[in-house]
């Protein structure tokens, strides 16, 4: 296919309890556009007394982005945020100089049998607005603009792209689409796109020059002014991008930056406690073990 520059397919990694498809960051891609860090979650069914269970943890320099499936997630942060995200809605928290927050299964749920099933997403934020005062916001499912055009349906879940625009208050030009299609449909996105471009395979299969890609890939394009591909029966996929910054990104853990010393800065806060507490929460997840090279996740 001779507009994919990479194919990267996900790789297990452990959160704490639960285990996820890590797509990025990848030792030959760390970014897509300003998207630094993609989770796939599940889809996953849990028993009666075993939850998802993510304990109080800082992030600086970056905005999160939860966008569910299946299941439901009880985020709580320090800014006193207490919102129940479910299938269709969107969690936008946005770091800035620094938050903490938890994710766990809401508390009606966690006696019974329950399933969970989505996207976990960074975005990292420009170097003007790393130190910005952290802020939170949620959108339901019904003020996300949606369309249907030669039988795709289409929906944008944060950014600017196809003359649509997300209410997500995103703070660099990126995109984050979904298209959807029962039949076989062909999709000639042209020069929609911008910047750096993404696609990821949820659901069914796409196909282009004759080869044909499965779920669980993420293909990198090397040109996103040629994109054309054919979506089979019953296919979900998701663009994600847009403009890349020009300086580099260090990441350590949960913490993101343009310079090395804001990480050590976050770093000694937290082994120090001097972050802002979630309120009702006592635990915390501890700072890993070092890593003086700054690396990313693999």
């Amino acid at each position: 296919m001779s507009n994919i520059n990479l194919i990267i397919e996900e790789r297990p990694r452990n959160i704490g309890n639960f285990m996820v498809g890590r797509l990025l960051p990848f030792k030959d891609k760390r970014m897509v556009g300003p998207f630094i860090f993609i989770d796939h979650m599940g889809p996953a069914t849990m028993p009666a007394g075993q939850n998802f269970d993510i304990p109080p943890h800082p992030h600086i320099g970056l905005s999160t982005l939860t966008f569910l499936f299946d299941g439901n997630v009880m985020h709580k942060d320090s800014l006193g945020t207490e919102m129940e995200i479910t299938p269709g809605q969107v969690n936008w928290m946005t770091a800035g100089k620094g938050i903490v927050h938890s994710e766990r299964t809401p508390a009606r749920l966690r006696d019974g049998e329950k399933s969970l099933h989505g996207l976990q997403i960074w975005v990292a934020l420009p170097k003007e607005f790393e130190e910005m005062e952290p802020t939170f916001f949620h959108a339901n499912a019904e003020e996300l603009p949606y369309w249907e055009t030669d039988g795709i349906a289409y929906r944008l879940i944060a950014g600017e792209v196809m003359g649509k625009k997300s209410p997500v208050p995103v703070y660099s030009k990126l995109y984050f689409l979904e298209l959807k299609s029962k039949s076989r449909q062909t999709v000639k996105i042209g020069n929609e796109l911008y910047g750096e471009a993404g696609l990821y395979i949820l659901d069914g299969s796409i196909e282009s020059e004759e080869t044909t890609f499965e779920p669980k890939e993420l293909l990198v394009a090397k040109d996103n002014t040629l994109c054309e591909f054919t979506m089979n029966p019953d296919t979900t996929i998701y663009f994600f991008g847009g403009e890349p910054f020009a300086e580099e990104r260090f990441i350590y853990w949960n913490f993101v930056a343009t310079d090395r010393e804001k990480i050590e800065q976050a770093k000694q806060r937290w082994r120090d406690q001097q972050f802002d507490r979630v309120p009702g929460e006592t635990d915390f997840v501890p700072l890993p073990l070092e890593n003086p090279n700054l690396k990313p996740h693999n």
